[in-house]
């Protein structure tokens, strides 16, 4: 979940979070950018949505953190783990 200033596009706020995350993790394990093709960690595309105004921060905070959590109770066991 990010918030951001209307003067930045989705595309910018994008852009910043991959180069931020790919930063970090080649820092905390450059391992992982020698296996990388190209040393690109993250794909060009993404998926973004908005909330209106019937939306509150702490319900979708909660959908976030249950997102998923039945794919991993699936798939546990064959899940990398970076940190």
């Amino acid at each position: 979940m990010v918030q951001s200033v209307p003067t930045y596009s989705v595309t910018k706020v994008v852009t910043m979070i991959k180069r931020f995350m790919a930063r970090e993790i080649f820092k905390r394990c450059p391992q992982v950018k020698r296996q990388l093709w190209g040393g690109e960690f993250w794909t060009d595309g993404y998926f973004a949505s908005t909330v209106g105004k019937h939306g509150s921060e702490g319900m979708i905070a909660n959908y976030v953190k249950e997102q998923g959590k039945e794919y991993h109770r699936l798939h546990e066991d064959r899940q990398l783990t970076l940190f």
